[in-house]
């Protein structure tokens, strides 16, 4: 991500909070709960002078579902999305 001003514990814990609840949310929004048996969200973040936020997001479906496994990772581009407009707004 870039420069910024200085983060605090809470923005830090926001922050992972929006990137689970908007990966989370994407996903659901593409495809039916029912399809997944299994959903893991990985946020890691490091934070000295500049912000590097990594998510991976795991999915595992349903023998029966027909959903394409790169919504996975297109989850956690909006995740990143999502994560950019809430440092816009601080």
């Amino acid at each position: 991500m870039g420069k910024l001003k200085k983060l605090t514990d809470e923005d830090l814990d926001k922050i992972s909070e929006i990137a689970v609840s908007s990966a989370q949310d994407f996903v659901l929004s593409k495809i039916s709960k029912k399809e997944i048996n299994d959903i893991d969200i990985d946020v890691e973040i490091n934070y000295e002078d500049v912000l590097d936020v990594n998510i991976t997001v795991n999915l595992l479906f349903d023998e029966l579902s027909a959903a394409d496994t790169k919504i996975a990772d297109e989850a956690a581009d909006h995740a990143l999305l999502e994560i950019e407009k809430f440092l816009d707004k601080i």
